[in-house]
């Protein structure tokens, strides 16, 4: 069991496929439009259990809970090269300019 209290994640079906706009892709017209939200269980439960949270900014939201304690997964994917030179490329030319206004 999940005590209440704990945060955790739930998941609505915002549009079952037959509600779907027509003009969406054929793929995507055989999904469910799906919202995972996080937030605060209101009452105890088991994983796949219907239950309410409330959420950070206090809204109550209802769903089928799928995580206990669920982590935060976004990142700002790997590094690109170019721009990692960027910074170094920029105080290169940017050190004339700057002893020339040094000089006068």
């Amino acid at each position: 069991m999940i005590a209440a209290g704990s945060w955790v994640q739930i998941e609505q079906t915002v549009l079952r496929p037959e509600e779907r706009a027509p003009q969406i892709p054929e793929e995507t017209k055989k999904t469910p439009l799906l919202l995972w939200t996080k937030g605060f269980l209101k009452h105890e439960a088991r994983l796949g259990d219907i239950v309410e949270v409330e959420t950070i900014i206090g809204r109550t939201l209802q769903g089928k809970l799928v995580a206990f304690n669920p982590p935060y997964t976004h990142g700002f994917g790997a590094p690109i090269p170019e721009l990692l030179q960027v910074g170094q490329s920029f105080r290169q030319l940017a050190q004339p300019a700057a002893k020339e206004e040094e000089e006068r």
